[in-house]
C-alpha cells in the first residue's frame, strides 16, 4: 500500500477524516495504484493515516458500497476484481450513454455550454501530448461529462457520470494497451463530435458517439488472451 507523508495531506477539519480516506483510497482503486485483490488492513490504514480505526472503517463501508473493495468470508478485506467476464454489460451500457449524451448536446445544447466542451477537449489534446495517462482518463470524463450536462438530462448525466468513473480502471488498462504511442485518432474523435454538436446535427453525433465508444471496446477486448487473462501486466 502507498506510503503518504503526513506533512502532504490536507489540514482536516472536524469530522472530514472519513471523506479524506474515502478519497484517497478511491483515487487509488480507480487508477491502480492499489491493484485489484490487494488486501486492505484497518490498523495500517489508521497508521497511515494518523487517524483512529473508526472514520477508516466508515469509509471503508463507502467504498464497499461504491463496490471496489470487498469483505471476504474470513472477514479480511481486499480491493474488488475487475469483472472481466461481465464486461458486455457494462460496455452495452456505455455504448448507449455515448451515443445518448452526445445526441442530446446537438438537439439541447446552449451557447454557453460549449466553451467548457472546448476547453475539455483542449486539455485533453494537451494529456496526449503529454503522454500523460492519467490525466488523459480525467480530461476525457470531464470532456464526455461537459457534453451530458448540454444535453439537458439529469438521469443521464448521473448514470453516465457513473459509468465513467466506474470505468476508470478498465480505461488505465486501455491506455495501456497503447505503449505511450497514443493515437491522434481521439483528439480527433473528439473534434468531430463538438462539430456535430455545434451544427446541431444529431443524427451525425448519435454515430460519432457510436463509433468513439465502441473503438474503446475493441481496444479493451484485444487486451484479452486466448486463455481469457489480460495479455498486459498490471
Amino acid at each position: 500500500m502507498p506510503d503518504i507523508d503526513p506533512g502532504s495531506l490536507p489540514e482536516r477539519k472536524r469530522g472530514s477524516g472519513v471523506k479524506l480516506v474515502y478519497d484517497l483510497l478511491r483515487d487509488e482503486i480507480l487508477d491502480l495504484k492499489l491493484a485489484p485483490g490487494s488486501p486492505i488492513d484497518e490498523v495500517q490504514l489508521a497508521e497511515r493515516f494518523k487517524m483512529s480505526r473508526t472514520p477508516i472503517r466508515e469509509a471503508l463501508v463507502r467504498l464497499a458500497g461504491d463496490g471496489l473493495i470487498e469483505t471476504l468470508p474470513n472477514r479480511s478485506t481486499m480491493v474488488s476484481n475487475i469483472d472481466f467476464l461481465n464486461l458486455s454489460t457494462f460496455f452495452d451500457a456505455l455504448v448507449l450513454m455515448y451515443r445518448v449524451t452526445t445526441r442530446l448536446a446537438a438537439q439541447n445544447h446552449r451557447r454557453e455550454d460549449l466553451p467548457s466542451i472546448h476547453r475539455f477537449h483542449e486539455d485533453y489534446a494537451a494529456a496526449i501530448e503529454a503522454r500523460d495517462t492519467l490525466a488523459m482518463i480525467a480530461t476525457n470524463a470531464a470532456f464526455h461529462a461537459a457534453i451530458a450536462e448540454a444535453g439537458r438530462n439529469p438521469y443521464f448525466t448521473g448514470l453516465f457520470r457513473r459509468l465513467l468513473d466506474e470505468g476508470r480502471r478498465i480505461l488505465r488498462l486501455y491506455y495501456q494497451s497503447y505503449d505511450e504511442h497514443f493515437p491522434q485518432q481521439f483528439v480527433d474523435e473528439h473534434a468531430e463530435i463538438i462539430a456535430a454538436i455545434e451544427a446541431r446535427d444529431v443524427e451525425a453525433a448519435d454515430r460519432l458517439g457510436k463509433v468513439h465508444a465502441e473503438q474503446i471496446v475493441a481496444q479493451v477486448q484485444k487486451l484479452f488472451s486466448r486463455n481469457g487473462k489480460l495479455d498486459i501486466a498490471l
